[in-house]
């Protein structure tokens, strides 16, 4: 959808989802047709944000089902990239070289000189309000997916990233089984695969992922991964550790 269009118009047009939270904050501010036309940002976001038409928003979203996908962990990444340091991330063995060396610096010093140049509390401020109206949407039965966006603009590892994605659910108010449920039985929901997708259910599709620990007590459970079942194949965690270790040989040999 091109940027002209509101999330209000998105939503009453019948568009099925919208990512990144597009639209949402023009979509509340006191000034929306300035910023669908002209400059925006955090600042602008935080400065005329109007409570009144968020709910309105929100309360459209609802009556629509406009699903919404946030990638929370790309929003904190982009915004807060000044504050982030990844250079004591593990992670990164598991990336190529093509985003170390060339993408991720780019990304990074192009955000900095043309984005990110509100004040770092006002950002941290706009990703707290992003939290903020993540769970207000939640709360007023606006269905909501899990979802990161792609790995090179922000330090975003395919698939551990879903597990930080979950984690910003529960950090923005979602018990653990609601952020569970964002990247599980909603997804199946969205796509119209309840009948064989979603939950754990006899004549269901049997891709599960067991776990040392439960992610109900601790959302950060998740990444305590003892076995993967997937396509009628059993993965135990030295099946798991291997195909690690061959992706770390591939993202070092990519030079």
């Amino acid at each position: 959808m091109p940027d002209a269009v509101r999330a209000s118009e998105a939503a009453n047009a019948g568009q099925k989802s919208i990512e990144h939270l597009t639209g949402v904050f023009e979509g509340c501010s006191s000034v929306e047709d300035e910023l669908m036309k002209g400059p925006k940002g955090p600042g602008r976001f935080v400065a005329t944000f109007d409570s009144t038409k968020a709910k309105n928003l929100i309360a459209l979203f609802a009556q629509k089902q406009t699903w919404q996908v946030p990638t929370l962990v790309w929003e904190h990444g982009q915004w807060l990239i000044d504050k982030s340091d990844f250079s004591r991330d593990t992670l990164i063995k598991y990336a190529p070289a093509a985003w170390k060396d060339r993408t991720w610096p780019r990304f990074t010093k192009d955000i900095l000189k043309d984005m990110d140049t509100d004040p770092l509390s006002v950002r941290e401020r706009f990703t707290q309000m992003e939290l903020e109206i993540v769970m207000q949407m939640h709360q007023a039965g606006v269905p909501l997916l899990a979802g990161t966006d792609t790995a090179a603009g922000v330090h975003v590892v395919p698939g551990f990233s879903l597990h930080e994605e979950l984690e910003y659910f529960v950090k923005a108010g979602f018990t653990p089984i609601e952020a569970l449920r964002t990247a599980t039985t909603n997804p199946a929901k969205f796509l119209g695969r309840l009948r064989d997708l979603g939950t754990i259910e006899e004549g269901k599709m049997a891709d599960l992922v067991l776990l040392d620990e439960n992610p109900l007590k601790d959302i950060r459970n998740t990444r305590k991964i003892q076995a993967v079942v997937m396509g009628g194949r059993y993965y135990s965690r030295s099946d798991l550790d291997e195909m690690l270790r061959k992706v770390e040989a591939a993202a070092a040999a990519s030079r």
